[in-house]
């Protein structure tokens, strides 16, 4: 119903950098089910700095839209029809093995909260080594995982398998 929106702070984080906007919508969850790949932001300190930017403010329901969010309610789209998506959202906490095959191959065994964010991480080289780090060795901590994504099914873990990984790690003292 028009007029039942608020505004929120959204961010797109490609990894580099991030893409901002002013959203309205009639909840944060909107948000995140009709964009892939953003996050919410609700910290008074970011909400009260962005309000001296110049950023662009769109209505959710909006015909056109800035080419990036195009880009994310098209993913969105396509991800909404498969039969996991949004699966894990609005879980406590979960856990998930991500394998990486960059540069730097590696398996990384994640715990996250409910918005996304790591909590804790073992990162699991093709030699066996095991690192663990937490919010305090990470300079920042953007949201790990879209939790609506349905690829993420099938990378869910068991606490037990990421606390015994936990366990065995050793602090990362890079």
């Amino acid at each position: 119903m028009p007029g039942d929106e608020a505004r929120f702070l959204v961010l797109h984080d490609y990894g580099m950098g991030g893409v901002w906007w002013w959203i309205r919508a009639r909840s944060a969850r909107q948000i995140r089910e009709t964009f892939a790949e953003v996050e919410v932001v609700t910290e008074a300190d970011a909400i009260e700095l962005a309000g001296q930017w110049n950023l662009d403010e769109v209505d959710i329901d909006a015909p056109v839209m800035p080419a990036v969010l195009t880009e994310l309610r098209a993913q969105r789209e396509a991800q909404r029809t498969h039969p996991d998506f949004a699966a894990l959202a609005g879980r406590t906490i979960l856990y998930l093995r991500i394998q990486w095959d960059g540069d730097d191959p590696a398996d990384y065994l994640t715990e996250v909260g409910n918005d996304g964010r790591r909590l804790r991480q073992v990162e699991v080289s093709p030699d066996g080594t095991e690192l663990k780090t937490d919010p305090d060795d990470w300079a920042f901590n953007p949201p790990a995982v879209d939790l609506f994504d349905p690829d993420l099914v099938g990378k869910e873990i068991s606490q037990e398998e990421f606390e015994a990984a936990w366990r065995r790690a050793r602090h990362d003292d890079t």
